[in-house]
């Protein structure tokens, strides 16, 4: 795996993070949402950087696809195990048919 793949990756999980951060700011009130807000600001502005990164070297499509497909992924999963949302078969399908295509692209890009 080169650097591009890595950094795209990273930025996947840095929009997890962004998204947690935006959970946690729809729960917070007073200081605690500044500070929520904020976590949003900068994980999000890191993850685009290393998004904008990432495509200087990668395809755009595929990169844009892979970074979505990590963050709905983390996302989902950090609703289910942080948020307490509810767990279905059906979530759990598409979930992994979308991990089974983020790694499909992966495997058919340069």
């Amino acid at each position: 795996m080169n650097l591009s793949w890595l950094l795209l990756i990273v930025a996947g999980f840095f929009e997890v993070l962004f998204a947690f951060c935006l959970g946690k700011l729809k729960e917070s009130t007073g200081l605690h949402a500044y500070f929520w807000f904020g976590g949003f600001i900068i994980t999000m502005a890191i993850s685009l950087f290393l998004l904008i990164k990432a495509v200087q070297h990668l395809p755009v499509g595929t990169s844009y696809a892979v970074w979505t497909g990590i963050g709905a992924v983390g996302t989902v999963l950090v609703g289910i195990f942080v948020f307490k949302e509810p767990v279905s078969f059906g979530r759990i399908f598409f979930l992994l048919t979308l991990i089974g295509s983020i790694i499909g692209l992966k495997l058919c890009s340069n």
